[in-house]
């Protein structure tokens, strides 16, 4: 018999909580608030990149079907499940939607993963801490791994080219440029949250959160209506979440 996959479980494999986040990958996050946009019930499953289909988190399976990559999975969601995320949006907004996606996550996001790979402390307090379990000389081998393939993407994107000061040049545009998009509006296109909030929301939450001491937080919190926006999108998706709890971690 063939079970319909609307019956069948949806796992998601991601990250879990940590540095004062419900999600440590943004992008784990993303796929999970689009989740919970649609209403499909999932359960959460721990994961690594080593695990994954294309080497990164998150991926999802629901029956024989397996999507890897939260852009994918967003797309997959909405043909397979007959959902529009962006439901009420014009053409125009659309295509600015996806824009902004691009801006958040191809430069927006590397400008804040810099600073949590390549600053010492905040290397040593968050990743530096992922492989603590293992032997001391597997643990050495993987975290020369970390640094090393993290410095790699970054040189590849650009962002790891610059000097931090150029950086937080760069980041504090694309700021500048939700500020100014998201207004005095509850959400990026009005009153409802799209598909695209859930990206902007997850990349923000990453860089305002309080665990990690950086030029670009310091930015963001610059910014009152980004920084209540992430207020209120952690209180309508993750209420049980204590946001902001680690002010002094």
């Amino acid at each position: 018999m063939t079970v319909h996959p609307d019956t069948q479980p949806i796992v998601l494999y991601g990250s879990g909580q940590s540095f004062g986040l419900p999600q440590t990958s943004a992008y784990v996050c993303k796929t999970e608030v689009q989740l919970k946009m649609a209403g499909l019930p999932y359960t959460g499953a721990p994961a690594t990149p080593m695990d994954a289909p294309k080497g990164q988190i998150p991926w999802i399976e629901q029956g024989e079907a397996v999507v890897a990559d939260s852009t994918f999975i967003r797309a997959w969601i909405e043909a397979t499940h007959g959902i529009d995320l962006d439901a009420g949006l014009s053409p125009v907004e659309r295509a600015q939607a996806w824009a902004i996606e691009r801006m958040a996550e191809n430069q927006l996001s590397w400008c804040s993963a810099f600073f949590r790979y390549k600053d010492g402390p905040n290397f040593e307090k968050g990743p530096g801490r992922w492989f603590d379990a293992l032997p001391a000389e597997q643990r050495d081998a993987m975290l020369d791994y970390l640094k090393t393939a993290v410095d790699t993407n970054l040189k590849a994107v650009g962002v790891g080219r610059h000097a931090p000061g150029e950086i937080v040049m760069l980041a504090v545009k694309s700021l500048s440029a939700l500020s100014v998009i998201l207004g005095d509006k509850p959400y990026l296109f009005g009153d409802r949250p799209t598909g695209t909030d859930a990206t902007v929301f997850a990349i923000l939450a990453s860089i305002l959160t309080p665990f990690f001491d950086c030029p670009i937080r310091r930015e963001a919190e610059g910014y009152p209506n980004l920084a209540a926006y992430v207020d209120r999108m952690m209180a309508r998706f993750y209420p049980e979440f204590a946001w902001k709890a680690a002010e002094a971690a």
